[in-house]
Order: structure tokens, then C-alpha cells, then sequence
């Protein structure tokens, strides 16, 4: 595959640093259904390409486990990148009309081409991050660049710290580890390594 470019302005990196990581998970967001141990089924993208590329990166902040999710019935996973880390993520190259979709969906809501986050996606994410709406994934990143194409994520407010902290359940953490897994080559021991600094792993395994 040709390397994108800045000649390539449709297409951005969606960077995952929970379930989405495993690319089966969010593969349901694009094609839609229900995942294995969610409960929720997803009405999928308005376009169902899978990413054109795919790759494990480093991001400079930390996981956070906190609130309580709808999908899997324990705390999710945030993304705080105003504490040191660091966090294995993945990224995922999309078109930018799909990643409105992953994150409409993650908003909980069914895509659509009049969704306002077009035109914020569209104007350009700050790095500092824009706040869409009040719920656990309507903050949008700039978490950096990629072959001259932009890297979004999506996160709580304040990136998770005013959430109250909890423990996720089995089946999220073996979602996410099957990101790892994917993204990094990591095994499970790394992968409990890595979870049981954020307090995480060990006490829900």
C-alpha cells in the first residue's frame, strides 16, 4: 500500500487504547452487531471498508479504569493524557466519515451524515482536546501525526480523574488484551504487567 499522505485529506488515524484495539472488537463498528459479551448491538458505520492499515503505538499518558459501562456492565477504560504514562494503543487508518461513525456510536448514537462531529473532525481536533458533549467518550483528542495525517481518540472529560474508579470486568480486560496482543505481540504475562499498574487487572481476573 502507498504511504498516505497529506495529499490524502479524507483519511486520519482513529488510535484505540481500549476494546477498539482488538480488531475484531471494532469490526463491529463498522460492519455492525453485537460482540461477544456485550450488550449492547451496534447499528455499524455508514461505511464498512476495513482500515487500510493498522499499527501498535506508545501514547504519552495513562489508562484509567472508572464509571460503569452499558456494554460490558463494569468501568471502562479512559484515556488520561495529562499523566505520565505510558499507554499501548493502536491505530487504526480510516476515513474520517468513519471514525465520526466509531465515535458516534461510542456516544451512543446512530450514525449520521448530518452529525455535527463532521464538521469538528473536519475544522481540525486541538491537541488540547474539544469537549462535544458531557458523556465518557465525547472528548476528542489530537494525540499527534502520522505520515502527515492526524491521530484522534476520543476520552472523558478531565480524561477520566472525576470519574468514580472501578474494576473492569473479565471479558473487557480480555478484550483488551487481545489488542495487545494484536498491536504490541504482547503475551497475556506482559499484558497483566501492564494492566496491574493502573489496579486493575489482578483484582478483576
Amino acid at each position: 500500500m502507498t504511504s498516505p499522505t497529506r495529499t490524502d485529506p479524507d483519511l486520519l488515524w482513529y488510535v484505540s487504547y481500549g476494546s477498539n484495539a482488538n480488531a475484531e472488537r471494532l469490526a463491529f463498528y463498522l460492519r455492525g452487531g453485537r460482540p461477544p459479551g456485550a450488550m449492547v448491538t451496534y447499528p455499524g458505520a455508514r461505511d464498512a471498508t476495513p482500515p487500510r492499515a493498522t499499527d501498535g503505538v506508545m501514547l504519552p499518558g495513562r489508562i484509567r479504569f472508572a464509571a460503569r459501562s452499558r456494554v460490558w456492565g463494569g468501568s471502562m477504560a479512559f484515556y488520561d493524557h495529562d499523566t505520565p504514562g505510558p499507554a499501548a494503543a493502536r491505530a487504526y487508518l480510516i476515513t474520517a466519515a468513519q471514525f465520526v461513525d466509531i465515535a458516534a456510536q461510542e456516544m451512543h448514537r446512530a450514525p449520521s451524515p448530518a452529525d455535527p462531529l463532521g464538521e469538528v473532525v473536519a475544522a481540525g481536533v486541538p491537541a488540547e482536546g474539544i469537549a462535544v458533549g458531557p458523556g465518557h467518550y465525547e472528548t476528542l483528542l489530537r494525540v499527534g501525526e502520522r505520515d502527515g495525517l492526524p491521530m484522534l481518540t476520543f476520552t472523558a472529560p478531565a480524561g477520566g480523574r472525576d470519574l468514580e474508579p472501578g474494576l473492569p470486568t473479565p471479558t473487557y480486560l480480555g478484550m483488551l488484551t487481545e489488542g495487545l496482543a494484536q498491536g504490541h505481540g504482547w503475551d497475556s504475562a506482559r499484558a497483566r504487567e501492564y494492566f496491574a499498574r493502573w489496579d486493575a487487572f489482578d483484582r478483576a481476573a
